[in-house]
Parts: C-alpha cells; structure tokens; sequence
C-alpha cells in the first residue's frame, strides 16, 4: 500500500465504512492514477444509469429516437419516490425530459423507462464497445426491486417500503442487490474508463457524448464528490445509493482545464438510511485522489 492508499483506507474507516476508489486524468492514456480497490467487484446501484444514458444518446444521435417525442409514465413506474416516480398521478413527458430526470435526480420511473424505450441490447453494446468486461448490467431499477421483493419473500403486489421496514437486518445484509456477484456490478477502473470514454468523445458520437456530460452536470445532488472540492471546481457525477451502499461516479474539472475521472464506491457497516460521514468520505477521498494526480503530475 502507498501512502495515498492508506490515507484513502483511514477516511472510508473512519468514516465506517470500507472504500473502492480509481481515478485518472481524463484524456491521458497510461497516465497515473490512484487506487483502492480499483479492480473489485462493486455494486453500481443508481451509476448504472450512465451507461443507460449513453445508450440512450447514441440512439438520438442516430436518428433512431426522437427526443421530443412524449411518453407517459404510469403507475407501474411509481416507485422510488425521486421526480416522475413519486408523482400521484400519470405524467407526460419528452424522452429527452426522461433522461434529464434520470441523471440529474436519479428518477428510477424515468430510468426505466428509457431503458425499456433503448433496450438492454443496446446498453450492453455500449459496454462491449468499450470492452467493459466486468460491467454487468442486470436489467434496471424494475428488476433490481423485484430482485429485493423475492429475496424477501413477498410478492410483485406487496409494498416494497413496507417490506423493507419490516426484515431484519440479517435478511437484508442477504440480499442480491448488496452482492456484486449477483447484481448489476462493475469495478472502480472500469467505470472511469467509461467516464474518459464519454469525456474524451469515444463513448459514441459527440454530440451524444456531449448530451450525457451536459446532463451530468446539472445533477443536484452535493453531498458526496462535490463536498470535496471547493467553489470553482466543477463536478458532473452520478450517484448510486442502495442499503449500506453510497457511491458516485464523474469527472472533476478545475480552473485551468484538467479533468479527472473519479469512481468511488463504499459499503458502509451500518444498514442506517442516513450516513452523512460515509456521504462526506466520498467527496475527501476524491479529493486526496485527485490533489494527489494534480501533485505527480506537476513534479513530473
């Protein structure tokens, strides 16, 4: 272990929790980078949602989606509680619209929708192009609450919050959507090649790229990669949350144009819903990562 490693290890271990992390400069092939864990086997939850966005572009780029075209969102979809998915009623929407919801808020109706829309083949075309051979896509967030509701041994019909109130911390710690060999899963390396793909235009088209990076950047979230990193310094990530799972995946751009490509995953020792340290180890391990890069990188 290096130093930066273990400084890395003692924040998620402070915190509670332990830490996956990779990160690189963005367009610099063969150029250091920062690791713990880099190559395990990770629990992506909602940062699967990148790829589907990529899909997702691609097909606008090509012509064969048009954006503006409405859909609508139906009960079938209301659950998780973000945007579309936690509206009362039916809601009609642009697809570029639905895309927007899924990476800014992490909307799991508008997600899977667009999923269903672009299909799981072109998804994983997106990942067979990058050659992204640990990157494991099991359908979306349908079929990650079904993967929940059978664990648990309740049925398609039964409310998944009350059911997920009701088992016991040992039912939960077994489920398959906490277990990367059993679920949509992918490595910290593999998810910030992804992300140089799309930053560097080699992901799809450019104006696809373009599309997902513009998105990205609008995501409202500031609790994790961006309670690192001062005022100045911009953030276009993508989190993912699941019990005792925080994540965020993105690139950190500075003032003087750099960009960095950072994947941090935890899988906390608390089941808690709300973990603000682990939340905050995020963003101080990107930091030291990616100080870290910018320091080699000058001494060099």
């Amino acid at each position: 272990m290096t130093a930066i490693e273990d400084e890395i290890e003692a924040v998620f271990a402070n915190a509670g929790a332990r830490g996956f992390v990779h990160a690189r400069e963005v367009g610099v092939p063969g150029g250091p980078e920062v690791g713990v864990g880099a190559d395990d086997p990770v629990v992506l939850a909602s940062v699967f949602k990148i790829p589907v966005a990529i899909a997702f572009a691609r097909e606008v780029a090509a012509g064969r989606l048009d954006e503006t075209e409405r859909t609508r969102v139906t009960a079938r979809y209301r659950i998780g509680g973000i945007g579309t998915a936690g509206c009362a009623d039916d809601v009609e929407m642009s697809w570029r619209d639905l895309a927007h919801f899924m990476l800014t808020m992490s909307d799991n109706a508008a997600t899977d929708l667009v999923y269903h829309r672009v299909g799981q083949d072109a998804v994983d075309k997106v990942l067979t192009d990058l050659g992204l051979t640990r990157t494991r896509l099991i359908g979306c967030c349908e079929d990650l609450f079904a993967s929940v509701v059978a664990d648990l041994g309740a049925t398609p019909d039964d409310d998944l919050e009350a059911i997920l109130a009701a088992a016991g911390e040992e039912q939960l710690w077994k489920l398959a959507v906490l277990d990367p060999e059993r679920t949509t899963a992918s490595t910290p390396r593999e998810i910030t090649e992804l992300l140089d793909a799309i930053w560097t235009d080699r992901a799809g088209d450019p104006a696809a790229c373009e599309r997902v990076r513009t998105i990205m950047a609008q995501q409202i979230w500031p609790h994790r990669i961006s309670s690192g990193f001062p005022a100045g310094v911009e953030i276009a990530a993508k989190t993912g949350t699941l019990p005792a799972v925080r994540n965020e995946a993105g690139v950190v751009t500075y003032e003087d144009g750099r960009r960095y490509a950072v994947a941090v995953f935890t899988r906390a020792d608390s089941l808690a819903d709300r973990q603000p340290a682990v939340d905050s180890a995020l963003g101080e391990a990107a930091r030291l990562a990616v100080e870290h890069l910018r320091a080699q990188t000058v001494t060099q």
